[in-house]
This record gives structure tokens, C-alpha cells and sequence, in this order.
């Protein structure tokens, strides 16, 4: 039973001056009043990423203050509808800041309508496709009928609805090359909602061929001709794609999730700016654009009534607390100098490339021209499963990611997708990416598959496990932890005083 608080122990020792590490603390207090260790796993993972160089393309470092807006009464209201259109009275203060956010993420992206409720860019994508389907298909049935309300329909005419509304086709990136589960892989629902097909990139080349997707979607027709990537380290002509969309009578979307930082900070601007040329965009509100996680779509008039009923539509209640961070974030990304962190970004991005293809490690398309880049590991004796493992063991943080047309599936890949989102939120810049490049060199060139001892496999190196040379991996952890002394994470934080007063039970179960 923690009889004092760690909060008074910090202003008895330190004063008030440091209003963030108060509000830090004075949060952790009241966690630790009813599960210490929750408190403690918390500032362990300060630790953790303090510790780790963050490469993880779609993860980043949100500010305090927008952390802050997500920790209060707001997660208690339920608030379903829309701002000023509401099943529950007593929504004022939510209605504001909804229609405060959706104001911010207009302006920052010159859309015509914005709608901030979806809890992710995977819900997001969802009330995207719901409201394109309800506006394109179940509205002109309805009409067509002449009953506006579904509820009125008899079972044969409803079930006429279903069946057109289940029947159309999604056109969208391959997941193999740098897709998303989303945009039609088959084990994901949205292949279940559309008729999805896929289009690839080019297998020489590693790039989108416009002339090749034109083709493509000249011969289906789709209802929706789908971009956006989670995984594609070059910037796409939305213009060009726009055209094929409207010569295929496509309704055009773009899930620019990864790179929405890009497009708010004006690094793609003209026929790369996927919200100049789309009907419907959707998006995260964390990795690029910083913010917390979250979603947010963007569209035409046309579909703004279908997208603005995302709930009941898909989506559950909003999160009134997630919708306040989020308008912090995209006030703050309103600021001028989101545009020069945007731009330090893809800066980062491309020295460290060059870096890596300096250190002898292929660089997928041999570049990259926005925030993130694919690494092809085989050189290196390695899969993608077994160098995610080493690194991390190394102090990187970084996940395995496909190839296109990888030999070694999606489990254990061939390859490793990084960014520089967060390490440009550090501050960060081309010298420290050299740096990082020959960290992961250095341990990618010492590490070596584990060989088989038992089973019929004895005698065949591991898939799943990998070994670093002992030397070169405390030598890249010593690297790493002094490249982060000199670029810390919330500063204003002392990691010191929170372990002492939040301890982690080492002994106890393990999480």
C-alpha cells in the first residue's frame, strides 16, 4: 500500500515548475491508487522506447497535450449520431469539439467534408465503403422504388437491395505490393463486402504501372478504383488514377493512412495530393500525421450525408475523448512548422536509404520518396522474421513486411519495412540516419540462422530463429542508447523518478 503519494514527493523534491512531469505523474498516481503494475508498464514503456531506436513506419510520438486530451470525463459520454444531430441529449461539449476537429482536418487538407469519429484507419475504411455503397447503390434503389426508409421495404425488395449492394467490385493494391489488409485481401471482410480484385505492381521495376491499372479497370468497371498503401516507398499520381477511375465510371478512394503527414505538411501537393483528386479519402491521425490513434475520412459533398452516418452506418459510439486528442493533433499539424517536420520526413527517409544501399543492404525500388522504405534482407542469409528479431535484441524497433512476390509468404518474409516518423519527431536528421543505417548493417551482417538440432529438420538453419554475434549486438546496443541520450523522448520527463516511484514487479506474472 503506497502510503504517499508520488506526486507530493516530486513537488517536495523538485517544485511546480514542471507543469508536464506534474500531470504525468498526478495521472500515474491515480492508476497506481487502484493497480500499481498497470502504472509501472506504463512507465516501462518509456522506458522501452527510450531505449529503442522506433523504426516502425506507421507509429510515431504524440504530444503530451494530445495524450492529455484523452484522459478525462469525455470517455464517459455516449454520443452517437453526429455534431447537433444526437440520439442523447447533453452532447453540447462533445457536439463542439467534433465539429472543432472536423473544422481543423478541412482546413488542413482542403476538404470538402470532414467526419473524425472512426476509431482507426481500418473503421475508417469501412464507413468509406459502407457510405460509397449507400450513396451509389442502396440510395438510387431506394429512389427507384420510391421508399426512402429501408424499414418499409418488404423482404423481397430488401433482399434485392442486399444482393446489389453485395455484388459490386473493389479494384485496390495488392496486399504482396503494399497493400493493405483492407483493400480486398481475402481474409480480411472487405473481400467479403465487394468482389475484390487486386491490381500489383510491376515485377522488374517494384513500381505502380498506370498504363497496366487503366487496363484493368477499363475490363471490370469497379464501383470503387481504390489507392493508398501501407507498404509502396514511392509517391502515386492520384491525378493519373483519377482519370482511369472516371473513365471506368469507378468511384475513386485513397487510404492515405501511412502518409497523411505528407499530404497536411505539403510535401505532396499537385497530382500527388490524393484529397485534390479523390471522392473519399480515409486516414489515421497517428503515424505520419502524429497524432493519436485514430481515424478520420474526407470526401465530396456527394457522400458527405452517407459518411456522416458511420454510426449507426458501421462504427459503434464515438470516442469523445479520441475526437478531442485528435483536434489537438490537427491543430498542432495546423502550425507552420508541421510543413518543415513533413518535410525532414521524407529528407530522413532518403538519406537513410542511401545509407543502407551504401552499407551494402538492397533497398526495395532502390529508394524511397516519402516516409518509408522495404530492406531485402536475403543477402544476408536472413528472412525478415529472423532479422526483425536480431535488431530488436540490437535496440530497433521495426516490424518483417512482404516483399512483392516474396518466396518467403507473409509469416516470415524477405524483407523489413522502416520510417522515419519518429525519429524525425526527435529531432533527428541525415547524419544520425547514416548512423542508424550502419547500426542495422553491422548486426544484420553478424547475425546467422540458428541450425536444427533435433526433428527432421536437424541439421537445416531455423526459420524462426537467428543468433547475433555477442559482440556486435552490445556494440549496436551501445550505439543506439547514444544516439537517444542525445535525442530524448519527452524531455520534460524524468525516467529516473517514475521507475523509483511506479517499480515494475519483475518477479511477479509475467504480461
Amino acid at each position: 500500500m503506497r502510503q504517499t503519494s508520488a506526486l507530493g514527493k516530486y513537488i517536495q523534491a523538485y517544485g511546480t515548475e514542471n507543469e508536464a512531469m506534474i500531470g504525468f505523474v498526478a495521472n500515474l498516481d491515480l492508476i497506481a491508487k487502484v493497480d500499481d503494475q498497470i502504472a509501472a508498464r506504463i512507465v516501462n514503456e518509456l522506458s522501452d522506447q527510450r531505449t529503442h531506436l522506433k523504426l516502425i513506419a506507421s507509429e510515431n510520438f504524440s504530444s503530451l497535450s494530445s495524450q492529455a486530451a484523452m484522459g478525462n470525463l469525455l470517455t464517459d459520454k455516449y454520443s452517437e449520431g453526429f455534431a447537433y444531430h444526437r440520439f442523447y441529449a447533453g452532447c453540447d461539449n462533445v457536439d463542439a469539439i467534433e465539429e472543432r476537429g472536423a473544422t481543423y482536418a478541412k482546413e488542413l487538407f482542403g476538404a470538402q467534408h470532414a467526419y473524425v469519429q472512426p476509431h482507426a484507419g481500418a473503421d475508417a475504411n469501412l464507413v468509406a465503403y459502407w457510405a460509397i455503397l449507400n450513396t451509389k447503390v442502396t440510395v438510387p434503389s431506394l429512389e427507384e422504388i420510391g421508399i426512402s426508409n429501408p424499414a418499409d421495404l418488404s423482404r423481397e425488395d430488401w433482399n434485392r437491395i442486399r444482393h446489389a449492394v453485395g455484388n459490386q467490385k473493389l479494384l485496390g493494391l495488392d496486399y504482396y505490393s503494399g497493400g493493405h489488409l483492407t483493400h480486398g485481401y481475402r481474409q480480411n471482410i472487405s473481400a467479403q463486402m465487394f468482389d475484390a480484385y487486386s491490381y500489383c505492381v510491376d515485377k522488374e521495376t517494384g513500381l505502380l504501372d498506370y498504363d497496366a491499372i487503366e487496363r484493368q479497370a477499363l475490363e471490370l468497371k469497379p464501383l470503387i478504383l481504390l489507392a493508398g498503401y501501407s507498404a509502396y516507398p514511392r509517391a502515386i499520381n492520384f491525378k493519373r488514377l483519377s482519370e482511369i477511375a472516371k473513365k471506368a465510371g469507378s468511384v475513386f478512394m485513397v487510404d492515405m493512412a501511412h502518409f497523411a503527414g505528407l499530404v497536411a505538411g505539403k510535401v505532396f501537393t499537385g497530382e500527388y495530393d490524393p484529397v485534390a483528386w479523390a471522392d473519399v479519402v480515409t486516414t489515421t491521425t497517428h503515424k505520419t500525421l502524429r497524432g493519436p490513434r485514430g481515424g478520420l475520412v474526407l470526401c465530396t459533398e456527394e457522400y458527405a450525408e452517407s459518411v456522416d452516418k458511420g454510426c449507426p452506418l458501421v462504427l459503434g459510439g464515438p470516442l469523445p475523448h479520441v475526437m478531442a486528442a485528435k483536434a489537438v493533433a490537427l491543430k498542432e499539424a495546423l502550425d507552420p512548422s508541421f510543413a518543415d517536420y513533413a518535410h525532414k520526413i521524407v529528407e530522413n527517409a532518403r538519406a537513410l536509404a542511401q545509407a543502407c544501399i551504401d552499407e551494402g543492404i538492397t533497398v526495395a525500388t532502390g529508394g524511397t520518396d516519402n516516409h518509408l522504405m522495404l530492406l531485402d534482407v536475403r543477402s544476408f542469409g536472413l528472412n525478415g522474421r529472423q532479422a526483425e528479431s536480431a535488431l530488436r535484441e540490437a535496440g530497433m524497433t521495426l516490424n518483417r513486411n512482404s516483399l512483392p512476390f516474396d518466396p518467403n509468404g507473409p509469416w516470415y518474409t524477405s524483407g523489413l519495412r522502416i520510417g522515419t516518423p519518429a525519429l524525425t519527431t526527435l529531432g533527428m536528421g541525415k547524419r544520425e540516419m547514416k548512423e542508424v543505417a550502419s547500426i542495422i548493417a553491422l548486426v544484420l551482417k553478424n547475425t546467422k540462422p540458428v541450425i536444427l538440432t533435433k526433428g527432421e529438420n536437424a541439421g537445416q538453419p531455423s526459420k524462426a530463429r537467428a543468433v547475433t554475434e555477442p559482440g556486435a549486438r552490445e556494440e549496436a546496443k551501445e550505439r543506439v542508447l547514444a544516439l537517444l541520450g542525445r535525442f530524448v523522448l519527452y524531455p520534460q520527463l524524468d525516467l529516473q523518478f517514475l521507475q523509483t516511484a511506479f517499480p515494475l514487479d519483475k518477479q511477479g506474472v509475467e504480461w
